[in-house]
């Protein structure tokens, strides 16, 4: 599980590596949260696009999911990694609706709480949602990329 999560919009994937070591900071239009998988959410972000359901998949249908998010720096002994969103999601994230964005959040709500029960992430997962869905829009309207920094 990762502690902390920057999703963050940089022009391409040479500027979004060089946050690695210090994460994106101010420097970058960001979202910040904490204590989830961000790997295992973007694929199940993914999925629910790909496959609309309010069903919470299984483990194994996540894990097998691809696209996977690409590694831009793989994770050290440090455990600091960044990824690329993959751009079918970011995609799929810039034109989402409201209710789209509702959904996917009570089916990953469900799915968290069922895995983590009280160590679930205290984050407003409606808002991270957001958040990341207006990156994305902007990283489509403007060609540059959507990416994680997560330690």
């Amino acid at each position: 599980m990762a502690y902390d999560m920057v999703f963050f919009l940089a022009p391409d994937d040479e500027t979004a590596a060089a946050t690695r070591l210090r994460g994106p900071g101010q420097r970058f239009e960001s979202v910040t949260c904490h204590f989830f998988e961000p790997d295992t959410a973007m694929a199940e972000w993914d999925m629910y696009f790909e496959e609309p359901s309010a069903e919470v998949p299984p483990p194994e249908r996540i894990h097998a999911w691809r696209p996977w998010p690409e590694w831009v720096t793989a994770p050290l002994n440090d455990g600091i990694e960044v990824f690329a969103l993959p751009r079918r999601l970011t995609r799929a994230l810039a034109r989402a609706t409201t209710a789209e964005l509702e959904e996917l959040t009570a089916r990953w709500t469900a799915r968290l709480r069922s895995e983590d029960g009280d160590d679930m992430t205290d984050d407003d997962l409606l808002a991270v949602l957001r958040g990341v869905a207006r990156l994305a829009a902007s990283a489509v309207n403007t060609g540059g990329g959507l990416y994680c920094w997560s330690l």
